[in-house]
Parts: structure tokens; C-alpha cells; sequence
């Protein structure tokens, strides 16, 4: 009410905007998308559970088949060696096949290469079992396992969805990426454990048997989750994803021999020590270690792959301290902090992967890294094996501290140092695809 001259002029308060009822509650949405972590908003975006949830269920027997076949073979055969070689042959071959199947399946897209492929493995996989039970020739044996090289990436296709979802977030990039880590470390952490039991409490196939319906299983929810499938494209692909990782394979063959040799002398160390049955789960603590710092990693910015590679360096001394020691729970102590160290590294290492690999070729890429680790793998493994005989188990701790010295000096000296670089390409959300940034 207001009074002008001598006249009384009576007002309404203005009403309030009629969009402020409706604004409000996107305005809470917004608040509560930025409070939620990054990993409810990772798997906020549609489609994500599903081809994870298949994921995680195809990868776990890519920790179950080694270890079930070794058990399978040795408990039927009676030989070590024997066990040993078949899967040294398997791991050759996929080796040659993999990135094969790989860029297949870039070429063709995800289900209607990964599906077949899969479905060869597993055959594979039963007539190993059945070569095995009936006393069939050895050569049917490594035959056999050959065969299962056909297997897909599943942690190399998982990783190209996310990177199609994700082409213009690289902070959600490297939560994903440090997510697939973590799945790693977690199934390879839980598979020889799943297959032990299976083939020591049930039968001598068991493992083997359950590890190719879970593979089969896997793949088929995986690769029916299309919405998020990277799209296939009839451009021609330009660029060779050898040439364009040159610079990184040396780093992935050495982190694998980090690997493969502190496994050896960790199982060697516990056997000497009297404790040979606890080797798995001492093992385990490393596996654990690397996948809790992968999803740590995840939540915080990206570091450079030369700082990922140097605390690398530094944490892998410290099995090799701690077994001087004599200390069975210091050594248990050190491999949490030593694998604390190892999925920062594959996270920023897979996405300088990511990075280089030429457009339409990602799958290739990533197997193509994966399978450096392998062969690093093989060779840290036989390293580790002849420094246990010549010199014992507390001496071979100093394989993977020397590997890890390797690798930083390739990470200093060579083109594979920069820090994880900004993704050029549309992203799908849950809000509609975003534009590119020039």
C-alpha cells in the first residue's frame, strides 16, 4: 500500500515466477548428480549395469582356466610338466589369435564376432576335459587349449564402450578406466581361489567346466546390452596400432615380467617359509592392495604416467626388504603397498593406450597391450623360477624390483610420459549427446 499525492493506490505482492516451482526440483537433481561420487554417476549413465554386470561374470574364468587346467591335467595325467607346457602353448597362441580376434571384432562389432568366438573357446575348453578323461594323446592336450585362444578381450571391449560413452569426460574416462582395473585385480583375485576349490572339493574338471558357462554366460549378457556397442563405421581404418603403440609395449612387456616374477617368488618364498598352502592368500593381498588404489585412483585427478611408473619403482623394493627379513607378516604388509602401485600404472598406462590407438581400432589396441603383458608374464614367471634355483626365493624378489627400474627408465627416456590427454569426441550421458570441444 503506497500514497501518492491524495490518492491511496492498495498493490498485490508479485506473484512468484510459475517456472520457480518447476525449476526447483532440477536444480535439486543438478545439486545431487555433483554430490553423488563419480562411480553412482558412472553407472548412472543407461545401459552401463547391464554390459557391466555380463563383463564381470565373462571375465572372472580368465583367472579360473590356468590354474583349472594345470589342477585338471596334473591330477588325471600325474605330470607337472605336461600341465605346464599345455598351458604355455595356450598362452602362445593367444598371443598370435588375439589380436586377430580383436580387430575382427573392430571390423565387425562386438557380438557378432565376440559371440562365435566364444562359443570356439569353450568348445575348446570341453574337449580338453573330454581328451583328458578318455587318455587321449598328449598333442590332443595342446590341441585342445590351443583352440581356447579364441577367447575375446572382454576387459578390452569393455574398455571401448566406455571410451565411446565417454569421449568428451575424460574425468569420467578415468574413473571407468580405473574401474576395469579394479575388475581386473578383483577376478584375477578371485579366480585361482574359485578354481582351486572347485576342482579340490568337487572333481578335476569342475573348474574348467564352470569357468567356460560362466565365459558363455558373460558374453552372451555382454554383447546383448547393443545400445551401448561401439558403432561399427564403413570408413577405411588409416594407421597401424603397432606403430602407434611402439613406444608403450616395451612399458606394458615389462610391467608383466613386475608381474609374473613376484608371483613366482612369492610362492617360492611362502613354500621355503613352510607355507605353501597360504601362497594364495598372501598372493591375494596384492591383488587387493592394487584393486582398492584402483578405485581410490578413480576418484582423484589423473596422474602422469612417468609419476605412476617412479612410485612403481619405489614400492616394488619392498617384497625384496621384507623377505631379507624373514618376516612372513612384513612381506604380507609390502605386497599391499607394492600392488597399491600397480593399477595406478595400468590405468594411466591403458589410457595413453586409449590415446594413441588409431580411430576404429581400439579393441586391437588394448589387446595388443594386453597381450605384451602376457608375454612379460611368461617371462618374469621363468626369470623368477631360474633366480629361485640358483640363488633362492629371497634373491628373486629382486627380479621385479629390477623390472620396475626398467620401466621407469623407459617411461623417462621414451614417448609414453604425457599425462592422459582430453578426448576430442562426443560423449552420450544420461542429458543427450554434448558437443565436442574444438
Amino acid at each position: 500500500m503506497t500514497v501518492t499525492g491524495s490518492t491511496l493506490v492498495i498493490t498485490a505482492a508479485s506473484p512468484a515466477p510459475a517456472t520457480a516451482p518447476a525449476a526447483a526440483p532440477a536444480a535439486r537433481r543438478r545439486a545431487a548428480g555433483r554430490a553423488a561420487g563419480p562411480y553412482r554417476r558412472l553407472f548412472a549413465l543407461p545401459g552401463t549395469r547391464g554390459f557391466t554386470a555380463g563383463n564381470l561374470i565373462a571375465r572372472l574364468p580368465m583367472g579360473m582356466f590356468g590354474v583349472s587346467a594345470v589342477m585338471m591335467i596334473a591330477g588325471q595325467r600325474g605330470s607337472y610338466a605336461l600341465a605346464g607346457a599345455v598351458t604355455a602353448t595356450g598362452l602362445a597362441a593367444t598371443a598370435v589369435v588375439a589380436p586377430l580376434t580383436a580387430r575382427l571384432i573392430d571390423r565387425h562389432g562386438q557380438a557378432r564376432i565376440a559371440v562365435p568366438a566364444t562359443l570356439i573357446a569353450v568348445l575348446g575348453s570341453l574337449s580338453l576335459i573330454v581328451c583328458v578323461r578318455t587318455g587321449a594323446p598328449a598333442w590332443t592336450l595342446f590341441a585342445s587349449y590351443a583352440v581356447t585362444a579364441t577367447t575375446p578381450n572382454i576387459g578390452g571391449m569393455s574398455r571401448a564402450r566406455w571410451t565411446h560413452l565417454l569421449r568428451v569426460s575424460p574425468a569420467a574416462h578415468h574413473t571407468a578406466m580405473s574401474f576395469e582395473q579394479a575388475a581386473d585385480e578383483l577376478c584375477f583375485m578371485l579366480g585361482p581361489v574359485l578354481a582351486a576349490f572347485l576342482c579340490g572339493v568337487l572333481f578335476p574338471e569342475a573348474g574348467t567346466l564352470a569357468g567356460a558357462a560362466l565365459l558363455l554366460t558373460g558374453m552372451l549378457v555382454f554383447t546383448s546390452c547393443r545400445a551401448t556397442q561401439p558403432p561399427v563405421t564403413a570408413a577405411p581404418r588409416r594407421g597401424s596400432p603397432l606403430r602407434a603403440l611402439g613406444p608403450l609395449l616395451p612399458l606394458f612387456l615389462v610391467t608383466g615380467v613386475v608381474f609374473g616374477s613376484m608371483e613366482v617368488a612369492s610362492i617360492a618364498y611362502l613354500d621355503f617359509q613352510g607355507l605353501g598352502a597360504a601362497s594364495g592368500l598372501v598372493l591375494a593381498l596384492q591383488a587387493a592392495g592394487s584393486c582398492a588404489a584402483g578405485l581410490l585412483y578413480g576418484t582423484v585427478r589423473a596422474r602422469s604416467l612417468k609419476a605412476c611408473v617412479c612410485a612403481l619403482a619405489v614400492l616394488m623394493t619392498l617384497p625384496w626388504v621384507a623377505a631379507a627379513t624373514g618376516s612372513v607378516p612384513a612381506l604380507a604388509c609390502a605386497l599391499v603397498l607394492a600392488g597399491m602401485a600397480t593399477a595406478p600404472t595400468m590405468v594411466t598406462a591403458m589410457s595413453q593406450v586409449h590415446a594413441r590407438t588409431p580411430e576404429g581400432r581400439l579393441n586391437e589396441g588394448m589387446t595388443l597391450a594386453v597381450t605384451a603383458i602376457f608375454a612379460g608374464i611368461a617371462v618374469g614367471s621363468a626369470s623368477a623360477g631360474s633366480v629361485v634355483e640358483g640363488a633362492g626365493p629371497v634373491a628373486a624378489y629382486a627380479v621385479p624390483a629390477a623390472a620396475a627400474l626398467i620401466a621407469l627408465a623407459i617411461a623417462l627416456t621414451g614417448r609414453s610420459t604425457a599425462r592422459p590427454g582430453t578426448c576430442r569426441h562426443p560423449v552420450r550421458s544420461s542429458r543427450g549427446p554434448r558437443r565436442a570441444r574444438a
